[in-house]
């Protein structure tokens, strides 16, 4: 078994991307502050690759504690609607959002949104998931 192991790490690209000899030392981790207030700031994050509904629906949006059903085919329209439903309309508009970098939270459609709503988008760091513990609390 631990010859796999060896092996499945040699041919992995991300493995070999984050190996520490190929990393430059890194400094102490920076978490996020704390939010003052509730629905001040969330954190948001995709669960795919689940079985497909009766709907269709093969993925979960995560936004803090709420969970949306969602198609993995959903545009950036689609996610803006959602969002708007689902967590503007209840909770008001964030003063941040914190994100990891998937191509729906990197769009220019999904950035011009959140200028528009007058929303900071950050993103937490890649290969780094924990800077969302902040958010899930």
């Amino acid at each position: 078994m631990k010859a796999d192991v060896a092996n499945h790490v040699a041919q992995c690209d991300v493995c070999q991307q984050v190996k520490a000899d190929h990393q430059k030392p890194t400094g102490l981790l920076q978490p996020l502050p704390i939010p003052t207030w509730k629905w001040d700031e969330v954190g948001m994050d995709f669960v795919t690759g689940l079985p497909k509904t009766k709907k269709a629906n093969d993925a979960i949006w995560v936004i803090t504690a709420h969970f949306i059903s969602v198609k993995t085919t959903y545009g950036g329209a689609k996610l803006a609607q959602l969002y708007i439903e689902n967590v503007v309309r209840l909770h008001g508009v964030p003063s941040r959002n914190v994100s990891d970098r998937g191509t729906q939270f990197t769009s220019k459609f999904w950035k011009s949104l959140h200028e528009a709503l007058g929303t900071n988008l950050d993103f937490s760091s890649a290969y780094h998931p924990q800077t969302m513990d902040r958010q899930k609390g």
